[in-house]
């Protein structure tokens, strides 16, 4: 074991990224360059001999409830987001494999043309011989959010943190972009953030790190070395666990 691996405290995380970190800012879609930037991250973090598994969302592509919103049928809406992280995540993962990350795509939805059924102990299988792996489709189940997938893939692998990679520094007690005067909390409890209806994952995802005792580090996905300053453990954005003390 090198020494840049014996500084790390988390050995296995869950990554949480969303559907816009792929798009140029305040666009949709999805931007090569981009893809390879959050690669490049990942990659910074793998190095380091940490296991990673990913989660990503599909707002760059498509959101449930726009189409509720327009009437559509909620569950034909969320199927269709199912399938709009399907696509984030292969990109993802050629952009991984482009700096030479072996990767593997698993879907909660089967489509074994294009990635992996999921799993769990085939996914804990390739994070055991080092490879990344992409969780895609959601839940496969409509009404759940990519949030509560990562809640719950992080749960099933075992993971010892879920980090929800962000374009704000942390948790803070309003909208740091309205108020200038807001407050950035460094820890939170789950129920802390529950209570207080915080902005950190929907309450479903949280409630289920909050009853497997799985801690969540909310950060800027943009602050360089921020990803690797999480997983050593140095204070960096808000991090929410059982008790906030």
């Amino acid at each position: 074991m090198s020494e840049q691996e014996k500084t790390v405290k988390y050995s296995r995380i869950l990554l949480k990224l969303s559907g816009e970190s792929l798009a140029e800012p305040g666009g949709h879609g999805i931007a090569p360059a981009q893809a390879r930037h959050i690669a490049e991250l990942v990659k910074s973090v793998h190095e380091t001999g940490v296991d990673v598994a990913i989660v990503i969302g599909a707002g760059n592509l498509w959101r449930g409830a726009t189409g509720e919103n327009t009437g559509m049928d909620r569950a034909t809406a969320d199927y269709m987001g199912m399938l709009a992280t399907m696509m984030n995540a292969l990109a993802l993962m050629d952009a991984l494999e482009q700096i030479d990350v072996i990767t593997r795509v698993m879907s909660a939805i089967e489509m074994r043309t294009v990635a992996e059924p999921y799993i769990r102990r085939r996914a804990i299988r390739h994070l055991e011989k080092g490879r990344v792996v992409i969780f895609g489709g959601g839940t496969g189940n409509p009404y759940f959010s990519t949030d509560t997938a990562a809640a719950l893939r992080a749960t099933e692998i075992g993971a010892d943190l879920v980090i929800k990679a962000t374009k704000v520094d942390g948790v803070y007690d309003r909208d740091p972009k309205i108020y200038p005067d807001a407050i950035r909390y460094q820890r939170l409890s789950h129920m802390e953030t529950l209570s207080q209806r915080l902005n950190v994952m929907d309450s479903t995802a949280i409630s289920l790190c909050m009853d497997n005792n799985m801690p969540i580090m909310v950060l800027n996905l943009w602050e360089p070395g921020a990803l690797i300053a999480a997983i050593r453990g140095e204070e960096v954005g808000t991090l929410v666990t059982m008790d906030e003390s």
